[in-house]
């Protein structure tokens, strides 16, 4: 499962993360995006003190804050071997329990795409010692 996914539905903009396949937490605007040409943007500020924990997931569109929600949780080290990064539908299997495989395509212009980590580079709260990685990953079997 690939762990998270910026789309809208019903006219709205919504951002899921998924905890693998286990829990979505799901964010939504309070409002329709407008009809026309929009940036639109999710900022996700990490509560720390951690692996593996969540913050808060904020909407935008025209940098202007649409909706906000908790993320409860995130995956520390664990991600798809097999789902990769998809820009204007999710070809894999669906983030989010709103859409489904095959039947989720955006059917507007997407003219660019940012990803942007704007953490402290000397931070190394997020890094994995030897031994947890040994944890998970026996922990998986």
């Amino acid at each position: 499962m690939a762990p998270w996914s910026l789309y809208a539905k019903d006219g709205k903009l919504k951002y899921c993360y998924n905890w693998s396949g286990m829990k979505h937490f799901i964010v939504g605007s309070d409002t329709a995006i407008p009809a026309g040409q929009h940036q639109v943007r999710m900022e996700f500020a990490y509560a720390g003190g951690g692996m593996g924990k969540g913050g808060k997931a904020t909407l935008l569109v025209d940098g202007k804050k649409v909706g906000e929600g908790d993320i409860g949780a995130t995956l520390a080290t664990v991600f798809s071997a097999d789902d990769g990064l998809d820009v204007g539908e999710d070809s894999g299997a669906p983030v989010s329990p709103e859409y489904k495989a095959g039947d989720n395509r955006f059917n507007g212009e997407i003219k660019g795409i940012l990803l942007s980590i704007a953490d402290d580079p000397l931070n190394a709260d997020h890094m994995i010692t030897a031994e947890d990685a040994l944890r998970l990953v026996m922990a998986r079997q």
